[in-house]
């Protein structure tokens, strides 16, 4: 794995953005990750948005949202978490979703900033994630006030939604399993590819379709289910970031964006995570599920319109209070 090239995947309907770099940078262990810079046509760069995945995700997916900063001025900087993209995988079976320590996924992005993001793009530095990878911003948020000018954070992964287990009783079983030395296993069966009907990812069947496609012409881009090690660590840094001791310690001002519709993370809770910190505010899309920079264009362009109010900071500017909208 590490002596591939660090290379851009194009699929059909889903080519690579021009003017870019990629490479490899190494993660805390050693661990090798993919990386790229995408740098806008603009001569003078209004700034770069450090663009966080979620789980499951890539580079490759994020290629139509890239074009939309970069066509505003804006470099994006880049990269495969650990154990998924075409980043080093953790487990003899590269689908298995796994993660050791949560804290290690908090290292590398702090490695990316420094070796990666500071010496090679362009300043100010705003932050956008979604998912997981807003769960690990949120998390780090009270390092990030010297490094990241504003967040922007889309389904932040902050509370589980329709679990068939309470909460605390997934925590204690994910606990023993690991206590026993089966953290590798699966949470469950891997399924891949799922029909569009009932999928809890978007309403675009265009955008769904194109995903769907590239993971099955590139399968050492996706995962399967994640590993119970990787559960019980998510469930520890939700707990952690939903503290007021924590939330108390974020100054970076921080853009909630919630999915109205949203099948994996509960809505109310990021309504409420929004309200109990000073530096952040939540919006909801009504209608959309997890996935919204991968929805229809009614949900996808009120959440971008959202991120481009709010990034990068301009004294100019009025605050976000809330996003109608729009019929496809």
């Amino acid at each position: 794995m590490s002596d591939d090239l660090p290379e851009l995947i194009e699929t059909d309907g889903n080519p690579v953005p021009g003017n870019h770099v990629v490479g490899w940078f190494d993660g805390v262990g050693g661990k090798r990750l993919r990386y790229a810079i995408f740098k806008s046509e603009v001569s003078v760069a209004a700034g770069t948005v450090v663009l966080l995945h979620g789980r499951n995700e890539c580079i490759e997916k994020y290629y139509e949202t890239i074009r939309h900063f970069t066509d505003r001025g804006l470099w994006v900087a880049t990269f495969d978490w650990r154990g998924q993209g075409r980043s080093q995988r953790l487990l003899k079976n590269p689908f298995r979703g796994h993660l050791r320590r949560f804290r290690d996924m908090e290292a590398d992005l702090s490695i990316f900033l420094e070796t990666i993001v500071l010496p090679e793009t362009r300043l100010p530095f705003c932050l956008v994630a979604h998912s997981m990878g807003a769960l690990v911003a949120l998390s780090m948020a009270p390092k990030l006030a010297n490094r990241i000018e504003r967040m922007a954070l889309i389904a932040p992964f902050v509370e589980l939604s329709n679990q068939p287990i309470p909460t605390w009783g997934t925590r204690l079983i994910t606990r023993v399993l690991r206590m026993a030395g089966l953290g590798w296993l699966s949470s469950g069966k891997d399924r891949f590819p799922q029909p569009f009907a009932g999928n809890a990812l978007t309403t675009n069947i265009d955008r769904y379709a194109r995903n769907q496609a590239l993971y099955l012409a590139h399968p050492e881009l996706r995962l399967g289910p994640p590993t119970v090690c990787w559960v019980n660590e998510m469930l520890g840094a939700m707990d952690r970031i939903n503290r007021f001791e924590h939330l108390d310690q974020i100054h970076v001002p921080t853009l909630l964006i919630g999915a109205g519709n949203d099948p994996i993370v509960a809505p109310q809770a990021i309504e409420n995570l929004g309200n109990r910190f000073r530096a952040g505010r939540a919006i909801m899309i009504d209608g959309a599920r997890h996935e919204i920079l991968q929805e229809s264009d009614r949900y996808r362009l009120a959440a971008l319109a959202a991120i481009d109010a709010f990034i990068p900071p301009d004294q100019t500017s009025q605050p976000v209070q809330k996003v109608l909208t729009q019929p496809d």
